[in-house]
């Protein structure tokens, strides 16, 4: 056993952490490891349905004039609600990433799901622009909390030989809602049911039914990783001991194997943002920074501009692209639930270096249809590989950082895909326009994609199967 700076002195406290630490990694993968992993997800779901109904919901603002005549400099129109979007999900992840940290991990996922419910409720009220753009930064910051510390919540919880299939469950039931959204966008955005506009009823749809996952938030125990690194190693006991009870149920009172010896952290080092900057964590953030401000060109870019882009392919209408868009976004579920099938196997950097190629290559291939079927064949594959990038880089970026700093890393790195969508979505209108439609937007996809092989491909360390606690030395 060894502690991460080789320094510390290994003593009675360091033993117990060590000792809490080897029982979580040496746990089966039973249900009640399974069920904790899928009530996160359900705060997530809601989460991915308030943000990807931003794309399925601006034809109907535009088609209400909620947008019309609403500017701020580079930013107007459908371009505004889209930058109030990410820069809110910015402000929660680059300024308020460290609150799980300082807090915890319990607490800030359920405070932070309540605080994006209300936001997103108030947007659907709204009457002018400015009031739904307003409304929809707030929305944002609660978001981006929430992206965090699931993130994080996940990584700690689950035991070291299951995390890829966990982050590949979690995102194969956050994604689940994708179809939902677009499917309740296609059927009501084009009207007003009640006398109400249809993206009014999207929106209040989305917050209200995330309330209900805010009663289930009692059958998730806080993070014993975190705990410990507070100082609190008794409540960590405790939390261990019934995840243990609970598991060792699942196989009918058969007893769980003897845990191995297990790194641990230094107990006595308190987070700091400064810690990141320091080796070998340093490389880690300039390569996540990297990686994060140029994925998003991959993954949003599709996912915001599908309507768009397969009505400017073949000519149809508001309702025709609507449901194309659906049938594609049926898909969504799919590339994480493909991924745990392989997640464990393959290291994860690999995976989102493969991932990112597909994406450029299917992408260029999409841009050069003309006919529905092959456009939503291309769609559905370029729909699997980021669903393929999103699951692995949740997981990876999670994995590179010690507990005490794990959440305030993540927000900081993860802020840099959130600023780059901000103008992301400028920079794909721009190419739309000028460069030939889609053929100009997957050009620049593909260009942001052999940035992210590259950051990558030969900057980022293995982390698969190994304990937290090894990777962060």
């Amino acid at each position: 056993m060894s502690t991460t700076t080789g320094t510390a002195p290994f003593g009675a406290e360091a033993q117990t952490a060590s000792a809490i630490l080897a029982r979580l990694d040496r746990l089966p993968a039973t249900r009640h490891i399974w069920v904790m992993v899928a009530l996160l997800s359900l705060g997530g779901m809601f989460e991915f349905y308030d943000l990807f109904m931003t794309g399925y919901i601006i034809p109907g603002l535009v088609k209400s004039g909620m947008l019309t005549g609403i500017a701020f400099g580079i930013f107007s129109g459908p371009a505004l609600f889209v930058a109030s979007t990410f820069f809110g999900l910015f402000i929660g992840t680059f300024v308020f990433g460290f609150v799980a940290d300082k807090y915890g991990r319990r607490a800030i996922f359920t405070f932070s799901m309540l605080a994006y419910c209300a936001a997103t409720l108030v947007m659907a009220f709204q009457h002018t622009g400015w009031g739904v753009c307003l409304w929809r930064m707030i929305a944002g910051i609660g978001i981006g909390v929430e992206l965090v510390t699931i993130d994080t919540y996940v990584a700690e919880l689950v035991p070291k030989h299951m995390r890829g299939r966990a982050f590949a469950f979690n995102q194969c039931v956050t994604f689940t809602v994708v179809p939902v959204v677009a499917l309740l966008a296609y059927i009501l955005v084009p009207l007003k049911p009640l006398g109400w506009d249809g993206w009014r009823w999207v929106v209040a749809i989305g917050a209200v039914g995330a309330l209900f996952v805010w009663f289930l938030r009692r059958a998730i125990p806080e993070s014993p990783r975190w705990l410990l690194t507070h100082g609190r190693l008794h409540e960590a006991e405790i939390i261990t001991t019934r995840i243990e009870a609970k598991v060792v149920a699942d196989r009918g009172g058969e007893a769980l194997a003897q845990p191995a010896a297990h790194d641990v952290e230094d107990l006595s080092a308190r987070g700091a943002f400064s810690e990141i900057w320091r080796p070998p964590y340093r490389s880690r953030t300039i390569m996540l920074m990297v990686f994060q401000f140029f994925q998003t060109f991959g993954f949003y870019g599709f996912a915001a501009w599908v309507p768009t882009l397969i009505a400017k392919q073949i000519g149809i209408n508001l309702a025709g692209s609507l449901q194309y868009a659906f049938i594609i976004a049926i898909a969504n579920p799919f590339g994480p639930l493909l991924a745990m099938t392989f997640a464990d196997k393959v290291e994860r950097k690999w995976q989102l270096v493969g991932a990112a190629i597909c994406i450029a290559v299917f992408g260029v291939l999409f841009s050069q249809q003309s006919t529905m079927a092959l456009l939503i064949l291309f769609g559905v594959l370029i729909t699997l590989s980021n669903n393929i990038l999103s699951y692995s880089f949740h997981s990876y970026q999670s994995e590179l950082f010690p507990t005490r700093v794990r959440a305030r890393a993540v927000g900081f790195t993860y802020a840099f895909s959130r600023i780059s969508t901000v103008f992301a979505s400028f920079i794909i209108g721009f190419f739309f326009a000028h460069f030939n439609g889609t053929t100009g937007v997957f050009g620049l996809i593909a260009f942001a994609m052999l940035m992210v092989v590259l950051s990558i491909g030969i900057f980022g360390p293995r982390t698969a199967n190994l304990e937290l606690e090894k990777i962060s030395h």
